[in-house]
């Protein structure tokens, strides 16, 4: 099936139409921006929102999960979770149609050059990460997925994840539950020696004179999840002088192991109380900022990873805490 004609259902990175928020959802969107400012972005594609609708359609279940919406009482957690898990077990249950199995085949195997390569599947829902309110978290990543079969299973996952009590919880506080549009992002994996956070404003303090960063060694998931304590950078935007550092020792951190897979890692013992990044890694982070900020025309939260000595823009976002 050529890609002209899966171009509702599957969008490249470098499509112009993968900008449109309402086709590829925050996340998948904001990469597509990225992609197209020449920012070191992982190439990858978006599972596009008329592609759910299609699943919907194909399987007449978007009238039941509209009706199993009008009973959520974010109130009542009970009620809440037999919604979730009602409206999950449809989605993981249900075929998908073939002209979709097809179009993410085929665009799989043409991002790995025929290759059964590792890639990230993330959720990517349309009404995430505006300026009002951030979805991360609320949805679910999955890393280190290989083969298509894999990556259609994730790929279901996700559409599932934006149905979790906990992410619709959120959203009937954020607004309603009417939006039933979800999109995926499927991406070049990278494995990093080292990954983090940074934020293009002091979210705390509020100063626009002042770059955040934390990082650790490993997969920046790691300090996503909480599971380590990643070292903190404040730096001067203009002149890039560390104005304060916290450099905690480091004995764990999210790697892959021998078969593959993303298991926690021992931090080698003369890495445990060295700084993640180096000066030079950090003046890339502040151009690296500058340069997201200005595109974007407001400040923003951004995920990269280091690979190879490469920097790479994993995802952006606003920062909400500033609206």
């Amino acid at each position: 099936m050529s890609r002209a004609a899966t171009v509702a259902l599957v969008r490249w990175f470098h499509d112009p139409a993968c900008t449109d928020v309402h086709q590829a959802g925050g996340k998948g969107a904001s990469l597509a921006r990225l992609a197209a400012a020449d920012l070191p972005v992982p190439p990858g594609f978006v599972v596009t929102s008329a592609a759910f609708a299609a699943f919907l359609a194909e399987n007449g279940i978007d009238a039941r999960i509209r009706a199993l919406l009008q009973r959520v009482d974010p109130t009542e957690r009970r009620a809440l979770e037999d919604v979730a898990a009602d409206i999950q077990e449809l989605i993981l249950t249900q075929p998908l149609p073939l002209e979709l199995d097809a179009a993410v085949a085929g665009a799989y195997a043409e991002l790995g050059h025929g290759e059964a390569i590792p890639v990230a599947v993330r959720s990517s829902a349309v009404a995430e990460d505006s300026q009002q309110a951030s979805f991360a978290g609320q949805q679910e990543t999955f890393l280190d997925v290989r083969g298509v079969d894999d990556v259609l299973a994730r790929i279901r996952a996700c559409w599932a994840s934006f149905f979790s009590p906990r992410a619709l919880f959120y959203r009937v506080r954020k607004g309603s539950l009417d939006d039933l549009a979800v999109a995926v992002v499927v991406q070049q994996l990278v494995v990093p020696e080292k990954a983090g956070v940074l934020f293009t404003v002091d979210p705390v303090q509020r100063r626009p004179d002042v770059l955040v960063v934390e990082a650790v060694w490993g997969f920046g998931e790691a300090l996503v999840s909480g599971e380590v304590t990643p070292d903190h950078y404040e730096i001067e935007r203009g002149s890039g002088r560390l104005l304060r550092c916290f450099v905690p020792p480091k004995t764990q951190m999210l790697g892959r192991g021998a078969t593959g897979g993303l298991i926690a890692l021992a931090v080698p013992e003369e890495q445990q109380r060295l700084p993640v990044l180096s000066e030079a890694e950090r003046a890339a982070l502040v151009d690296l900022a500058v340069r997201v900020e200005a595109f974007f025309g407001v400040p923003q939260d951004v995920e990269w990873a280091i690979a190879g000595g490469e920097l790479f823009v994993l995802q952006s976002r606003p920062i909400t805490t500033l609206a």
